[in-house]
């Protein structure tokens, strides 16, 4: 069964509940956006598809890697052959099992996500359109264009003007943004852990917020997450540039989902995981000093892997074997 219907007599796809009640012998169904979209289907403006993050229903472990692999960036440069290669399979075996799981080829998925995070930036931000368009990962501003007008039959510009009084997002300082929950995720538990589990230095929270500092391409900045609704949350960046902060919205929502946000800090959480304090003056010693959070309590990144095999782990009350085992 499929997440989304595609309406022939209109060519127009839904995400059921949709308000609109089209004859169901009008009605096909698709796994994905990007399925709907590559038979000729746009969103509707209704129910507004775009908004949420429904993934595909049912898949291979394969499929499933690779649209994981796909949501990181691989084909922001590379190619299908490229990510087939990771996946050590052929490009041809890759877009086969795309076709009969996704409807779309790898590059069709990959534009369609760049293609409704961008429309998410239109709705919600007063970004300009090109710094929409290097935020969702497009390579210029022509591509986006294109990419745009082919996904939803209307130019970047024309879809700032139909977006929602209510759907504008305004910060005290940041860039506020609306990120969809990956189905399943109960926002208000996590936000809870992870309140429970902060280190400070990176990392402050409450029960309804969290914040902790992330780089982006380089630049070190702050993010704030709280529950927007049941079904979104909202994101404030404190970051130089936004470039690709679409991979960066992907890590926000599998860290609610309960993904760690880094598998090496997760590791070394797990070795100090009853000695917090200790896990504190690893991130003071080690950890790279960010100048101009003081507003935000936070002061550091949390200390790369370099940082820690170059350093004596003895020094600050670390055992000879947990010393090795982070090595």
């Amino acid at each position: 069964m499929g997440s989304f219907e595609g309406v022939i007599t209109t060519g127009i796809y839904c995400l059921p509940p949709c308000p609109g009640r089209p004859r169901s012998e009008n009605v096909v169904t698709f796994t994905s956006a990007a399925g709907a979209e590559a038979a000729g289907f746009r969103a509707c403006h209704r129910c507004r598809p775009y908004r949420g993050d429904r993934r595909i229903a049912s898949g291979s472990e394969l499929v499933c890697r690779a649209v994981d692999l796909i949501a990181a960036g691989a084909l922001d440069d590379g190619s299908e052959a490229e990510l087939a290669a990771r996946l050590a399979v052929s490009q041809r075996h890759l877009r086969r099992m795309f076709d009969e799981q996704v409807g779309a080829t790898p590059d069709q998925l990959a534009r369609s996500r760049r293609a409704h995070f961008a429309r998410r930036l239109l709705d919600d931000t007063d970004l300009s359109v090109t710094d929409i368009a290097f935020a969702a990962g497009f390579g210029s501003l022509r591509q986006f264009n294109r990419v745009m007008v082919t996904t939803f039959r209307a130019t970047p510009v024309e879809l700032r003007k139909r977006r929602r009084r209510a759907d504008r997002l305004i910060a005290d300082g940041g860039l506020a943004l609306r990120v969809p929950l990956i189905e399943g995720t109960d926002i208000d538990r996590r936000l809870a852990q992870l309140a429970r589990d902060a280190i400070g230095g990176i990392e402050s929270a409450t029960a309804a917020d969290y914040r902790r500092t992330v780089t982006l391409d380089g630049d070190p900045g702050v993010i704030e997450i709280s529950r927007a609704t049941m079904d979104a949350a909202r994101l404030v960046v404190h970051l130089p540039r936004i470039e690709g902060l679409i991979h960066l919205v992907a890590r926000v929502q599998r860290l609610l989902a309960g993904d760690p946000w880094d598998p090496f800090e997760a590791a070394v959480r797990g070795l100090m995981a009853d000695r917090a304090e200790l896990l504190e003056d690893l991130v003071t010693t080690y950890g790279t000093p960010v100048a101009g959070l003081g507003e935000f309590g936070l002061a550091y990144l949390f200390p790369t892997p370099t940082a820690f095999a170059a350093a004596d782990l003895s020094g600050i009350g670390l055992d000879a074997v947990g010393a090795q085992t982070i090595r």
